[in-house]
């Protein structure tokens, strides 16, 4: 008898019946004495177009029901090697979006201080920014893969300096990153220059358009990531909306001509071996998701991010 934690079995209780948490996992009050933590933010003050991405993570827990313990692709069974719960969501403040930053900030600082890792449902890109003041403060500026339609490197939005176009300005700013590891793959769609997705590229990060990723696999390019970041400490942010729309059109801001779910489960799979410190998986509105797959699509990648967390 294993003494982890582990996900209700759909043999004990129907599938949907039980628990409403990540995977029908225990939930936990704290992160103390985890290895890892799904946690949810439920935030769309930041965006900018589509709202609902504050009932992103309900969503996803509901969509991780069938998720199994063991992965078949893989062979990973992570909860006979780690203790993982679901320690809920971040009380954000609703009507502060700059109240409800810091807010984040001081949750991950806790979460972090056990040595958990943090996989986070989220809720709009903005909070990346927050969670990645945490992991600096913890373990010192890390690697980034951002896996995004867009950049999020836009100074201001409407004026404001927080928004979910911004997070990674904002992290570079804060000194959050080293930028000879910053990689960002799926940038498409249309822009207002020709220079749009070239900040990073000055900053010395890798740009990777979806247009590069048409009609192959993705395991070479995340093998020569893996190469290029070695041990240093490394986080994953995936936004949904980095796959093309005809797989997760549940997002606020969608484009075509996105990765498939299948170049999605390359990159994280592609992760294995890396030192993660956290991961997020944002951007889930249900609003515009009435099949459900966008969150399935979400609920499963966040399992797969599970799977490959360095062993503890």
């Amino acid at each position: 008898m294993s003494t982890f934690n582990q996900p209700l079995g759909g043999n004990d209780m129907p599938r949907f019946g039980g628990p409403v948490t990540m995977m029908r996992l225990p939930s936990a009050d704290t992160a103390q004495g985890l290895d890892a933590a799904f946690v949810g933010i439920p935030m769309d003050i930041g965006t900018s177009n589509r709202p609902g991405t504050r009932l992103g993570p309900r969503q996803i827990r509901d969509e991780s029901r069938m998720l199994r313990p063991y992965n078949m692709a893989t062979g990973s069974a992570p909860f006979e090697r780690m203790q993982v719960a679901d320690i809920g969501d971040v009380a954000i403040n609703t009507f502060d979006l700059k109240k409800s930053v810091d807010i984040i900030t001081d949750a991950y600082t806790d979460i972090l201080s056990h040595g958990t890792i943090p996989l986070t449902l989220g809720g709009d890109h903005t909070l990346t920014w927050p969670i990645l003041r945490a992991v600096r403060d913890r373990h010192g500026p890390v690697a980034l893969i951002h896996v995004d339609a867009h950049a999020d490197i836009n100074d201001e939005m409407f004026g404001e300096k927080v928004a979910h176009g911004c997070p990674f300005r904002r992290a570079w700013e804060d000194e959050c990153l080293q930028n000879d590891k910053v990689f960002q793959i799926g940038l498409r769609g249309t822009g207002y220059a020709a220079d749009d997705f070239d900040w990073g590229r000055q900053q010395g990060w890798t740009v990777v358009t979806a247009e590069e990723c048409w009609y192959k696999s993705l395991a070479p390019l995340m093998s020569d990531i893996r190469a290029k970041i070695g041990d240093a400490p490394v986080y994953l942010s995936f936004d949904i909306d980095s796959l093309d729309p005809a797989f997760a059109p549940g997002t606020g801001t969608v484009e075509v001509g996105g990765l498939s779910t299948w170049q999605a489960l390359e990159i994280v799979r592609g992760c294995a071996g890396l030192n993660l410190v956290g991961c997020d998986l944002v951007e889930v509105s249900p609003p515009y998701d009435p099949s459900g797959n966008t969150a399935l699509i979400a609920a499963n990648l966040l399992y797969e991010m599970l799977c490959v967390l360095p062993e503890r």
